[in-house]
């Protein structure tokens, strides 16, 4: 039997909201891969994730002191517990090595929660108001493929380049993404229809979210109203993989999230309307606000991969690229045909760089396979601004011939980045200039 969503994040999160009820400040960081490949490779105990000098100078920690007999390695001895084994570590620290920069790391961790994570899992850790055992720290690590990751994210708001940070226990409860001003304002609204037995109407007012393509269309004069661009133009925008990433996943979820609130909070205060008791409005109204919160988080992953792919089509317009999309190949639909389905069907009569196929996928999953079945004598190209793909999926994409273009900061190179090593991934940047411009000039618009 099938659990729903909230059966699922029950017992891991109520974890979660237990120790934070217990805690002072909090850190959450994105695992890099160097974080946890130790794990994976057998490291010993000195192996442990990365400390941000900005956490590391932030008293978060207890204070570092320099060895005697190595002055260049500071330290501090930090007992940890980890909530998921159960167990304290009496050995854990902070270690830092003065002469290699920023190389910090907390180390003498379970290698075990460390093993086989997906990328860009999640470390949340904290200070504990009263010691478990000997430990004044907690952590957990979060897998990203889990409802949990998608709670955490949710309930912190996390933005696309977010790496790390630190934040309250309060910044967990905060409620929505509106303004102060706007929260007070609805639920005014709310307890008036209460008072005036007029929740129903407040319920229809409500009911309908805003369009995709309206949402779509907020979210790009949201951008470019922050001076960014002028357009929505691949080649006026420094990083558009990056553009497309912060529109998609950021700015237009922020949008969706605040219509959202109002819906669903209405629908809620409507269900507990019915009730004069708190205590019975939550037993019996259970199913109800269940299937609401159920329908919430199914309406926001169908609304996702809507929005990406119409992002990209905006942009391959602006940037005047010659496209078709959801032409039918064969037996399949890719999302965009460069230039047409006519000439992408021609196959062996026109040259291999005169035509190209461009699917695209916010998350990857398993649904990627699809478009790999037939071949169509052109480059395949798979979009996306997933930072959580596994190595596993990586390698079969490139026995498919497959390229998968990414946003410039998952593929640049830095101590977060992802995919700087993978051979068939390329940066947005790189598609545009040097797999367009370059290589199939034809599948641009002439001047």
């Amino acid at each position: 039997m099938e659990m729903n969503f909230m059966e699922q994040t029950s017992d891991q999160w109520s974890l979660v909201e237990a120790l934070l009820a217990r805690s002072g400040k909090l850190f959450l960081k994105k695992l890099s891969r160097n974080d946890s490949s130790w794990a994976n490779e057998g490291g010993g105990h000195q192996y442990g994730f990365y400390v941000p000098r900005a956490v590391r100078e932030s008293g978060f920690f207890p204070e570092l002191h320099a060895r005697e007999d190595i002055p260049h390695i500071l330290e501090s001895e930090c007992p940890s517990f980890w909530p998921q084994t159960g167990e304290v570590r009496q050995d854990s620290g902070v270690k830092y090595y003065s002469n290699k920069q920023s190389e910090c790391h907390f180390t003498r961790i379970p290698p075990d929660l460390f093993r086989g994570l997906s990328p860009a899992s999640w470390l949340l850790g904290g200070t504990l108001t009263e010691p478990e055992g000997t430990a004044h720290h907690w952590f957990m690590v979060i897998d990203s493929a889990s409802a949990e990751a998608e709670l955490l994210e949710s309930r912190l708001d996390i933005q696309a380049n977010f790496h790390f940070g630190l934040f309250s226990p309060s910044d967990f409860k905060r409620a929505s993404s509106i303004e102060a001003d706007e929260a007070a304002q609805l639920i005014e609204e709310i307890d008036a229809a209460l008072r005036n037995g007029t929740i129903e109407a407040l319920v229809a007012k409500y009911s309908k979210l805003p369009s995709p393509d309206m949402l779509a269309n907020a979210a790009r004069a949201d951008f470019l109203s922050s001076g960014k661009a002028k357009a929505f133009d691949p080649w006026a925008i420094k990083k558009p993989g990056d553009a497309l990433m912060r529109v998609s996943r950021d700015i237009e979820f922020s949008i969706y999230r605040r219509h959202e609130l109002r819906m669903r909070a209405v629908e809620v205060a409507k269900v507990l309307s019915g009730y004069d008791r708190t205590a019975t409005a939550a037993v019996r109204g259970f199913p109800s606000m269940d299937s609401i919160f159920l329908s919430a988080s199914q309406q926001r992953k169908s609304r996702a991969g809507k929005s990406f792919e119409g992002h990209l089509a905006a942009m391959l317009t602006a940037g005047g690229v010659r496209f078709e999309a959801q032409a039918i190949l064969g037996q399949r639909r890719p999302d965009f045909v460069l230039p047409d389905q006519a000439t992408v069907a021609l196959d062996k009569s026109r040259n291999f760089e005169d035509a190209a196929i461009l699917s695209a996928k916010t998350t990857l999953r398993e649904r990627w396979k699809q478009i790999t079945h037939e071949r169509f004598n052109c480059a395949i190209f798979l979009a996306t601004v997933d930072d959580r793909i596994s190595k596993e999926a990586l390698a079969d994409l490139q026995r498919a011939e497959i390229t998968l273009v990414v946003p410039e900061s998952l593929k640049m190179k830095t101590n977060e980045s992802l995919y700087y090593h993978d051979s068939n991934v390329i940066s947005f940047r790189e598609f545009f200039d040097e797999e367009l411009a370059r290589k199939r000039p034809s599948l641009l618009l002439a001047g």
